[in-house]
């Protein structure tokens, strides 16, 4: 059973909702999933950032002004201390940061641990201990915090315990005084949970807005590029019921109105071949029977009739009989050149030569009924071609020039040599072909008048093999016309001229 494919139309809304459907789980994959992780790279990667700025103010005699600004432009607590955990300088910009909370001892915990370590260590704070703001248990204020001597109020307010992940890093710096100070920075790298949730709401309402706007993009495009493909697609199948009056119509896109102006022309050419073709049996019937039926009256007659046994009448039915046998073969020849089975003899010889022998087939015929050739050549000129195709070229065009010479039955053949190409011209005088039908005569049976009319010379199909002959040599050929003059069919090849 033949499986029913899906129309273009639901194959792009189809895409367009699983390009939407992977965007939405990417966007709740980062915004979920891997929020926390990428908030705390981020706020890591500003701690180094914050460092590096101070490191390049660390020498000013007042830090009060770069330390504020530090702190407020990474959302960070900065705390600068000497080397004994005196405060220097110090900025709180988030209150769940904990540098400001810690006791005494644990700053001076933190100095130290930075020169057994090179001058920097850190260190992430999984949630501030309650420990950190209990007095110690022999009841001494000299062991509390000691922020609560310089700013007694600060905290007093504050909750004891805080569940936000932070990071703490301090970094030892020699200033140009000589004097060593350290510099404390934390910040935290937990998402607030309230900035979480209501990321999650926001995301939600983006999810619908674009599931809502993927069903409605998704449904004008595949509409917009699948309209113009189903009328094409409708008119080919007019096309191919043979209504080659058929129009296609695409002129919404570039790549549809190329694809319509190839199918019109698809369909003129079509339409030109039908009519060529009946052209054809047509005229092949009326060229076929003409002789037949000469043959077969001429035959009865002798037949019949006492004394018509005579050698003209014998002469009639073997000149019918050649004639029928010369439209075979020319047949036979279109049909070979058009298949692409025939192959070039090339060799090298004398086309003037050539020329001669056939203008010399033609002198019964030109003393009998009026006519004169001309044949106008300064030298001899060898090519390398295939001999007897260039002759059966030739012949053609004389026969085609007899066909058709004016009133003074004058045809004229030229041989004229430009380096190393041999250009030959054959002329006639008669009443020419118009601009529009130059590219037509090349076709098998082709008349300018539409009316068949049986060749004074030749079969009709000649100038059909002229184009095909030529083609397989890769020659330069072409027709120039004037109405009431004459015609010019000429042709090109290379000569063995240095």
């Amino acid at each position: 059973m033949k499986h029913e494919k899906i129309g273009i139309k639901w194959k792009i809304f189809i895409y367009l909702l699983g390009f939407t459907a992977v965007l939405l789980v990417l966007l709740w994959i980062f915004q979920t999933v891997y929020l926390d992780e990428f908030y705390k790279n981020i706020k890591t990667s500003e701690i180094e950032s914050a460092f590096e700025n101070i490191e390049s103010v660390i020498d000013e005699e007042d830090l009060t002004e770069a330390v504020e600004l530090i702190a407020t432009s990474y959302d960070i607590c900065i705390l600068v201390t000497n080397m004994s955990g005196i405060e220097l300088y110090s900025y709180e910009q988030n209150m769940q940061c904990t540098i400001h909370k810690q006791r005494f001892d644990k700053i001076k915990y933190y100095i130290y641990m930075a020169q057994t370590n090179g001058g920097t260590y850190t260190e992430k704070i999984e949630k501030e201990d309650e420990e950190l703001y209990k007095p110690d248990e022999d009841g001494m204020e000299g062991n509390k915090n000691i922020f609560d001597y310089y700013k007694p109020d600060r905290f007093h307010n504050m909750p004891d315990v805080t569940t936000a992940e932070s990071i703490l890093k301090v970094n030892i710096y020699e200033r140009s005084d000589g004097q060593s100070i350290a510099v404390m920075i934390n910040s935290v790298i937990t998402p607030v949970d309230a900035t979480v949730h209501t990321l999650r709401i926001q995301l939600i309402y983006i999810s619908i807005i674009m599931i809502i706007l993927a069903l409605l993009i998704a449904m004008i495009i595949s509409l917009k590029i699948s309209k113009p493909i189903i009328k094409i697609n409708d008119a080919a199948k007019e096309l191919g019921r043979g209504d080659y009056g058929v129009t296609f119509e695409g002129n919404s896109y570039k790549e549809i109105a190329q694809l319509s102006d190839t199918l019109n022309h698809a369909t003129h050419e079509l339409a030109k071949a039908e009519s060529l073709q009946r052209e054809l049996i047509a005229n092949v019937s009326h060229d076929l029977r003409t002789p037949l039926t000469m043959i077969t009256a001429y035959s009865e007659v002798m037949r019949d009739l006492p004394g018509e046994n005579t050698p003209e009448n014998v002469q009639v039915v073997i000149d019918e009989a050649k004639r029928l046998t010369n439209l075979v073969n020319d047949l036979l020849d279109i049909s070979k050149l058009q298949a692409g089975v025939t192959e070039l003899e090339l060799k090298e010889y004398d086309l003037t030569e050539s020329i001669d022998s056939v203008l010399e087939r033609y002198s019964k015929f030109l003393e009998q009924n009026g006519f004169t050739i001309n044949f106008e050549y300064d030298r001899h000129v060898v090519v390398s071609a295939d001999e007897f195709k260039i002759y059966q070229v030739i012949y053609n065009l004389v026969n085609n020039a007899i066909n058709y010479a004016g009133d003074d039955k004058s045809v004229t053949v030229r041989q004229r040599i430009t380096g190393s190409i041999v250009h030959i011209e054959v002329s006639d005088t008669g009443k020419g072909i118009a601009k529009e039908e130059l590219e037509n005569v090349w076709e098998r049976y082709y008349k300018v008048d539409k009316s068949h009319k049986r060749a004074m010379m030749g079969t009709g199909l000649g100038l059909s093999i002229v184009k095909n002959i030529l083609k397989l040599h890769n020659a330069q050929f072409g027709v120039n016309s004037e109405e009431g003059v004459g015609t010019t069919f000429w042709f090109e090849l290379k000569t063995n001229l240095n």
